[in-house]
């Protein structure tokens, strides 16, 4: 009888140790069948590369050459030919003004110059004659000294009436305003018909013009972190689409605002179409410190709902890992976590995904 109790209890034994193992085996999925030679896919070695360590801010795209077109003389508004946003070119003309008063002032001033001219021309040859004749004794010292100043008088109202036409001619080129350079129109101030002043108080604001082609990003950064960024001098503006745009030139300011104890740091970005436009809010990654970064390449990346991974090659077979990825670097993209140094992934996530899908299905792929 005690035989018979120890061989049921084994056997109860038994029962539960299988039916223990069968719920565990329903808890997990089991594994795809092992290849028995590596699956022929191109392969790509991850390997971690020296890199900078990085700390971002908030920064603002302004245009380097930027101006509001002032008046400079004293007249009306005939002629607009640019509105707000409207693309100009270095010498277009951005505002025209009535001139005919300057008009008639350079005449006057040209008829100004004539007569000068004529006394001036009369005085120095009545002074040549007295010359000419004085040292016979028919003229008096006095005499040629009074005919010396009359010409010297003569001469100088001349240069004074060229000094005014001159001025009188500048009055009249500032009735045409051009674009110093190639730029957007970003405001006017004034329209068709509108008489403007140039002073006083202060001349009228008649145009505002920015340039695209030169850009540069303002950041304020706290105090902690500005020793890093003077040493490295190395800057990059993030996009929106996790594309980069490297710094040109670092400019730190060598004060703090006493307010918020935060320093001034200017980035110089390269010419070119940087997708990057005056008054853009944009992140500034700043390097800080030395590190080493796993980069992927963007088509070695698979999608599946709210999961991104990639296709992690082993001796007999393939899985799909998940992965915490970073910041985007030109068409690689940063690794933090999923992956260590000298993995193989697939090159081909599509071909990856066939292959282990006839594995599954215990087909050759």
């Amino acid at each position: 009888m005690h035989r018979r109790y120890t061989i049921g209890r084994a056997m109860r034994l038994a029962t539960t140790a299988l039916a223990v193992a069968a719920l565990a085996a329903c808890g997990r999925m089991a594994p795809p069948p092992a290849a028995a030679t590596p699956p022929p896919l191109a392969a790509l070695a991850v390997h971690a590369e020296p890199a900078h360590d990085e700390q971002a801010w908030d920064g603002v795209v302004e245009a380097v050459h930027e101006a509001v077109i002032s008046a400079q003389t004293n007249a009306r508004v005939t002629e607009l030919p640019y509105d707000v946003n409207d693309a100009v070119h270095k010498g277009d003309v951005l505002v025209r003004f009535s001139d005919v008063e300057q008009r008639s002032a350079r005449s006057a001033a040209q008829a100004q110059i004539a007569a000068a001219q004529a006394t001036y021309t009369e005085a120095a040859a009545s002074y040549q004659r007295l010359v000419a004749i004085y040292p016979q004794g028919f003229v008096a010292k006095a005499q040629l000294d009074a005919e010396r100043a009359r010409r010297d008088a003569a001469q100088a109202a001349l240069q004074s009436a060229r000094a005014q036409s001159s001025q009188i001619g500048q009055q009249l080129d500032y009735t045409v305003l051009r674009a110093p350079y190639d730029g957007i129109v970003t405001r006017r101030f004034v329209q068709v018909g509108e008489a403007v002043q140039a002073g006083p108080p202060t001349p009228q604001q008649l145009i505002a013009l920015a340039s695209l082609q030169d850009l540069r990003v303002s950041v304020q950064v706290p105090q902690s972190a500005i020793a890093a960024i003077r040493r490295y001098h190395a800057a990059e503006v993030v996009l929106d689409d996790g594309r980069r745009v490297t710094a040109a030139k670092v400019t730190v300011f060598p004060y703090a605002d006493p307010q918020t104890h935060s320093f001034g740091v200017r980035l110089e970005l390269p010419g070119g179409d940087t997708g990057l436009y005056p008054g853009m809010t944009v992140k500034v990654a700043f390097a800080s410190g030395e590190a080493k970064r796993l980069l992927l390449p963007l088509d070695a990346l698979v999608q599946r709902g709210e999961l991104v991974g990639v296709y992690v090659l082993g001796e007999h077979g393939v899985a799909l890992r998940q992965l915490r990825l970073g910041h985007r670097h030109g068409d690689r993209i940063d690794v933090l976590a999923g992956l260590d140094d000298g993995e193989r992934i697939a090159a081909d996530p599509a071909a990856a995904a066939r292959w282990l899908a006839g594995q599954r299905r215990g087909a050759t792929p």
